[in-house]
């Protein structure tokens, strides 16, 4: 390998596109460019992602993206060393976009190809700190897993969601309170909201599998309860009282999903003496799960590190899929441009 590589790393799973340039010196990461366009705005029209619009959207964006990731990293493509994308797991018709469109570039560039998954790429975000064994906790809107890593590419799936992924549960609980879409910042900013003091009122809801013996979770329950009780609470509060019990409830939600995802992350941190505790995906954003877990894990787990991602790389980006791939090309793991598919289905152990 030389001593100063580029990788460019391509993102399409669901609705943002994505492209990166990553350079690699010695072992250092410097993200060189992160260019990222968001679909959010149009689906938020939907309630949701429509995957036939994503598809299209991804089709207008992806060359010019990819074009300006590398005018951006002050590269021209032929400079690039390596190309690296997510092959799944996502929707299968924007992964295709961003997987044929690079193995077009890696062919007639002539540029090794690595196939990358979507939750690695999480996982690995901040790849160049993690001290092994570490405890990884993705968790999105599409899924919601806790993995142990043994080390880079070693990992095993120590618990997932039995049914909703949490950041699924949040967009559906403020569907059910007419917050907008995505749920997880709408959810976040009115449990925020402090003038509803007057309203005596207490919310209570489960914290579903949470004192189970594994490390799997369930949200869809949790999200039945905020629904069967906004239905009781509409039938009987003031239309002004209504609109404050929102707020208790997105509070309470929130709370109750968060104690979820922090109490199986600690569990898990303990078991298998973890060195690291990592957390990535969208719902890794929220400053609620962010705090209570460095709070939990300093109080409980002092020598155990927390790594949280920066804002910018909570959600689907293509650096995280450069970061990870870097670890398949130190393993000459590379993919045939010709015969690489989409698997909306991978799993990554």
């Amino acid at each position: 390998m030389k001593k100063i590589i580029y990788i460019l790393g391509i993102e399409s799973s669901c609705d943002e596109t994505a492209a990166s340039i990553l350079k690699v010196q010695d072992g250092n990461f410097e993200i060189l460019s992160s260019v990222i366009s968001s679909q959010v705005k149009v689906h938020a029209k939907f309630g949701g992602i429509v995957p036939e619009v994503a598809a299209r959207l991804h089709i207008e964006k992806v060359l010019p993206i990819i074009e300006s990731a590398v005018e951006k990293a002050g590269l021209e493509m032929d400079q690039v060393d390596y190309m690296a994308v997510c092959s799944g797991p996502g929707l299968i018709s924007s992964l295709m976009v961003g997987v044929e469109t690079v193995k077009v570039l890696a062919h007639a560039f002539e540029k090794p190809l690595i196939r990358v998954n979507h939750i690695e790429g999480h996982l690995l975000s901040i790849s160049d700190k993690l001290k092994f064994p570490a405890i990884g906790l993705v968790v999105s809107g599409g899924h919601t897993q806790i993995i142990l890593a043994k080390d880079y590419l070693k990992y095993e799936l120590l618990g997932e969601t039995r049914d909703d992924a949490a950041g699924e549960a949040f967009d559906k609980v403020a569907k059910i309170l007419d917050l907008g879409y995505p749920g997880g910042p709408a959810i976040s900013k009115i449990a925020e909201t402090s003038n509803v003091s007057d309203l005596k009122l207490k919310i209570e809801l489960p914290r579903p599998m949470l004192d189970s013996k594994n490390y799997d979770m369930s949200f869809s329950g949790l999200k039945t309860a905020v629904l069967y009780k906004w239905k009781e609470l509409t039938e009987t509060l003031s239309k002004k009282d209504l609109e404050k019990s929102k707020v208790l409830i997105a509070r309470e939600f929130q709370q109750a999903a968060i104690d979820v995802l922090i109490t199986k992350t600690l569990k898990a941190a303990k078991e298998y003496k973890a060195k690291t505790v990592v957390i990535g995906g969208g719902v890794s954003a929220n400053k609620l799960l962010r705090a209570e877990l460095e709070q939990t894990i300093e109080k409980q787990l002092p020598s155990v590190e927390l790594l949280v991602p920066e804002l910018a790389m909570t959600g689907d980006n293509a650096a995280m899929i450069a970061q990870a791939a870097y670890y398949h090309i130190k393993k000459k793991d590379f993919a045939d441009p010709l015969d690489l598919k989409s698997d909306p289905n991978w799993q990554l152990v």
